[in-house]
């Protein structure tokens, strides 16, 4: 009985073996599984590393600058050129190019500042019901930064005019931090030409966050000031006189470049020949009036060449002179064809020279 007992026990598989059994071949299906860690020799090469977006940026930029690198010369010859002419010319010819740069910029922004209610705003801080005082300050800002002052290399904040408030929000972004990646991508690409660096600058500055309501005037004259290297003559580079072209933003860094070239090179020349017609204005209005005795005579005609448009209470505030003085030349001179008229209009008429 013992034995037979044995026996079916022996023949009997035990149940915990059998599971045990089963898991193993489970696992051994489960080819997917990680088997151990192995340490494995680390001998391989390293890859490549990304490069930092500032240089690669710059690098897209670079390789612009070396396809139009004649275009580039052409360019800077004809801005170092207007640069050494109005070193040598009247200062009232920065201020002349400055208004006229300003109002340009004014209609490829959008605010529609006309030449002669931006004469009156800058000389004697007039304006209309009609007008849009933000525009008007922004393209007052323009002016002020085009005619002169410390360039946006001194302190960015500073030369927008932009102040962070004290008790400034914990969830809003100061501007200086804005500010620190185009300030960056400007720095590391100091071995680009100053025209180069300002084409760049423009088209990245909304990209950086630098944007807002003036954002394109803003770009546009922080642009041109660093194009000019901070000039002893000409305090910026025309961008938009004659048209804003090369203010455009599309494409790739060749194109943009491109047309930002051929932009500045016709604003530059636009520049030459606004000098040109207002010299020889001066020459034969000088000449034309030398017969008129007082000083009223040579004040105005110096405020002629230094704005674009002049009204009669604008001439009787930046010469000095009596508004009867100043009525009375003017008509003198727009008799002789020294200037026009050019409102057509009995009340608040602005004159131009005639060239």
């Amino acid at each position: 009985m013992n034995m037979q007992a044995s026996t079916l026990t022996d023949d009997f598989d035990d149940p915990l073996n059998t599971i045990e059994e089963d898991e193993e071949a489970h696992e051994d299906d489960l080819w997917f599984l990680p088997g151990p860690l192995e340490e494995e020799p680390d001998d391989l090469p390293p890859g490549p590393r990304a490069e930092p977006p500032d240089t690669a940026v710059v690098d897209d930029w670079a390789k612009a600058e070396g396809i139009h690198a004649a275009r580039l010369a052409r360019v800077a010859g004809r801005l170092g050129a207007l640069d050494d002419r109005l070193l040598r010319g009247p200062e009232g010819w920065r201020h002349r190019l400055a208004l006229i740069e300003a109002a340009d910029l004014s209609w490829f922004a959008g605010d529609r500042v006309s030449s002669d209610r931006l004469a009156l705003w800058i000389s004697m801080r007039l304006s209309g019901a009609q007008d849009d005082p933000d525009a008007l300050a922004r393209v007052g800002w323009a002016v002020r930064r085009l005619t002169g002052g410390p360039g946006p290399k001194a302190d960015l904040a500073a030369f927008l005019d932009r102040r962070d408030p004290e008790n400034i929000e914990d969830s809003a972004e100061r501007f200086k931090d804005r500010a620190v990646g185009w300030l960056d991508v400007m720095a590391a690409a100091g071995e680009l030409h100053p025209i180069t660096r300002a084409c760049m600058g423009f088209h990245l500055w909304s990209l950086a966050g630098l944007g807002g309501q003036g954002d394109q005037i803003e770009a546009a004259v922080t642009a041109s000031r660093i194009a000019a290297r901070d000039g002893s003559g000409a305090v910026f580079a025309p961008l938009a006189m004659g048209g804003a072209g090369g203010l455009r933003v599309s494409g790739l860094p060749p194109e943009r470049l491109a047309r930002w070239l051929d932009g500045m090179n016709s604003a530059i020349l636009t520049a030459m020949r606004h000098l040109d017609g207002t010299q020889t204005w001066s020459v034969r209005a000088e000449g034309a009036m030398s017969q008129l005795s007082g000083r009223t005579p040579a004040a105005l005609r110096s405020v002629l060449t230094e704005w674009p448009l002049v009204s009669a209470p604008m001439a009787e505030a930046l010469t000095g002179a009596s508004r009867a003085a100043v009525q009375r030349n003017l008509a003198w001179m727009e008799e002789r064809g020294l200037i026009r008229e050019v409102t057509q209009q009995g009340r608040f008429r602005m004159w131009r020279i005639k060239d």
